[in-house]
């Protein structure tokens, strides 16, 4: 009997286009799933059994053009093949699903809510993740958690993602300079989780703060100094002038008792001349 390998004869990635030339629609449709995966390459340094591709092609039939998700992210697979890295990520080689898409939405709301959705969803991808743009508050960030073959919407920002071991979620920071609302991994305390460059960027404005701290306290000690010495000066200059009080109080008391002396002094010389000094003239 002929044994058939049907797995044998599918194509695979070096035999598959690796590009269609179509280029992203905006800046932020690279700029966001690059960094939550530069993120993932700094949390999970130590690990080799996850692939996080942007804008690369998936093929999960070998009579079908690929997707490209803006981002995906998958587990249980080697991170690095060989060194010249993945063309493409080909399911049937994989034999691993990515375990979560994300999509950004252009200017204009394509097929990310109907085409893609549906196309993710018979895949049985776990996770499909839309941020759009043109939303507004909580509706910016879509989490859909595949439940019996359907998507369902779960609510919360961030969302927890038990499979993964973070949460995805949104909100403003600052990146590259740029301060507007950005995507985030988030640990399970909920603290964001930074790029390297975020990181580098927050230390260097924890030192620019300490610095400023210092200044600050430095500047808070001169003037500690500087009212402790005027007040050592007003108390020096307080008891001068109790000094001087006294000395003029003592000055008085001498002059009254010299004037005294003399008035008694000039009553006895007239009581001598015969003159009594009591009597008024």
């Amino acid at each position: 009997m002929l044994k058939y390998d049907q797995f044998k004869y599918l194509p695979t990635a070096k035999d598959l286009p690796d590009s269609d030339d179509t280029p992203v629609d905006n800046e932020l449709q690279d700029l966001i799933p690059h960094r939550l995966r530069s993120i993932l390459a700094m949390v999970w340094a130590e690990r080799w059994d996850w692939f996080f591709g942007v804008d690369m092609g998936v093929y999960y039939h070998p009579n079908k053009p690929a997707i490209a998700p803006n981002g995906f992210l998958s587990l249980g697979v080697p991170r690095v093949i060989d060194e010249d890295l993945r063309l493409s990520y080909v399911v049937w080689e994989e034999k691993r699903i990515p375990i979560l898409v994300i999509e950004v939405v252009s200017e204009r709301v394509r097929e990310e809510y109907s085409a893609k959705k549906q196309i993710y969803q018979e895949l049985e991808f776990p996770y499909y993740v839309i941020y759009n743009l043109q939303g507004s508050g909580k509706d910016r960030l879509d989490v859909y958690r595949l439940m019996n073959g359907v998507y369902d919407l779960v609510p919360g920002n961030p969302v927890w993602l038990p499979e993964v071991g973070l949460a995805i979620g949104c909100e403003r920071g600052t990146y590259q300079g740029m301060t507007r609302e950005w995507v985030y991994w988030y640990d399970e305390r909920g603290t964001i989780l930074l790029t390297p460059d975020e990181i580098a960027v927050a230390a260097q404005q924890r030192r620019l703060e300490a610095k400023q701290l210092a200044q600050s306290e430095q500047q808070r000690r001169l003037q500690a100094e500087q009212l402790a010495q005027s007040e050592q000066q007003r108390r020096l200059e307080a008891e001068q002038l109790a000094q001087s009080e006294q000395q003029r109080r003592l000055q008085a008391e001498q002059r009254s008792a010299e004037a005294g002396l003399r008035a008694q002094r000039l009553a006895e010389l007239l009581r001598s001349a015969g003159i009594d000094p009591d009597i008024e003239l």
